[in-house]
């Protein structure tokens, strides 16, 4: 299973052991809508949670906030960013584009939009660099497995960066990681445990909880809207039995 990807591109003198950097300048819708998805038993939440198949459409028009076709209270500021950017592994032979892996690849990280670099290890001759995933939004965690996903036009600078060795990728981002899209308030949802991902899973269902109860979403919209805005974070990793994850709604999400 895989990603449609642009690539790979040979980049002429790239040879193991290097760096390359990648400066990401422009990441454009290039139509006027993009999708999310809940695929039963693909995301943070078991299938026996969501099983069924459901499709949310934005709509990208104005090119700044996304807005709910099937609902006209919700709207997500527009932060397009590709999510898969990735030199080739060392290892010859077919590789599933799904899991992120020393190569970079599906790393889904959406700071790195216009303005941020990524530094990418380099594995066999020429690099052999490919980028794809394109999304408008996205919150920390992806959690139903899909972000506002989108075709773009994505414009690129690379720079060689000669015997200069990492062993996975690094990045430099613009702007803020605390808040990136908004100064909104926020609400946030806690939970804690010694295990980070049941506590990420606790976290999600409580917004989700919170979403329909106090919000009048349904469970599927709500469970869409936390995988395209809302961030999860880990907070406390020093105290143990206990662990604390949070995940955080900007509140501007909720217009009139």
């Amino acid at each position: 299973m895989g990603h449609p990807l642009t690539g790979p591109v040979h980049i002429s003198g790239a040879k193991p052991g290097d760096t390359l950097a990648v400066e990401i300048l422009e990441v454009r819708p290039s139509l006027g809508f993009g999708w999310t998805a809940i695929r039963p038993g693909r995301g943070l939440l078991p299938k026996e949670e969501f099983p069924n198949h459901y499709l949310q459409i934005w709509d990208l028009l104005d090119q700044t906030l996304a807005r709910m076709k099937q609902r006209t209270d919700i709207a997500v500021a527009i932060m397009p960013f590709p999510g898969i950017l990735g030199t080739a592994l060392k290892d010859s032979g077919p590789h599933s584009t799904i899991p992120p892996r020393e190569n970079g690849g599906n790393m889904d990280i959406k700071y790195l939009c216009a303005g941020s670099t990524v530094y990418l290890p380099v594995f066999v001759e020429g690099g052999l660099f490919c980028v794809g995933d394109a999304h408008a939004a996205q919150g920390d965690g992806e959690v139903c497995i899909t972000a506002i996903e989108m075709a773009a036009k994505i414009t690129l600078r690379f720079k060689l960066l000669d015997s200069h060795h990492i062993s996975e990728p690094q990045l430099r981002v613009h702007g803020s990681v605390n808040n990136a899209t908004t100064n909104s308030e926020l609400f946030a949802t806690t939970a804690h445990g010694p295990d980070l991902y049941e506590c990420s899973q606790r976290a999600v269902r409580y917004m989700i909880d919170y979403l329909v109860s106090e919000k009048g979403l349904s469970r599927e919209e709500a469970y869409v809207l936390c995988s395209v805005c809302v961030d999860l974070k880990i907070n406390e990793v020093v105290s143990p039995p206990n662990w604390l994850v949070s995940a955080f709604l900007p509140e501007y999400v909720f217009v009139d």
